[in-house]
């Protein structure tokens, strides 16, 4: 037991001193290793790039949801000044204002009936 950690200190002693002087990645099982850790280093900036894109989409999505509450809003203020503007008696009151020669009827509206004539 105590060769085996005698073992580890003196693999993690050449380790550290193989790193430090640059000889750990001229070997032969990292130069193996490079085209995976290039393939994880554009795996992480495609994982980087999709969650920029979606935040930004994100964020204008709610930039959109934000102005059609605000549009919605305004729909209903229109739609109300246009029901108030309609009602009989405002009609009245801007035909006088405007002396628009236009007279209430008094009589209810009739139906006018035409009868088909056959031609041969």
């Amino acid at each position: 037991m105590t060769e085996k950690k005698e073992n580890k200190k003196k693999i993690s002693a050449a380790g550290v001193k193989n790193i430090l002087a640059g000889s750990a990645l001229a070997s032969e099982t990292v130069t193996k290793q490079i085209p995976f850790v290039i393939f994880l280093a554009v795996l992480g900036i495609g994982l980087i790039t999709n969650r920029y894109i979606t935040e930004k989409t994100i964020r204008q999505m709610e930039m959109v949801r934000d102005s059609l509450k605000e549009y919605k809003s305004e729909s209903v203020i229109h739609e109300t000044e246009l029901m108030y503007i309609n009602r009989p008696s405002e009609v009245s009151k801007r035909v006088l204002e405007r002396k628009i020669d236009l007279i209430e009827p008094v009589e209810p509206p009739k139906r006018i009936f035409i009868q088909k004539t056959e031609n041969k």
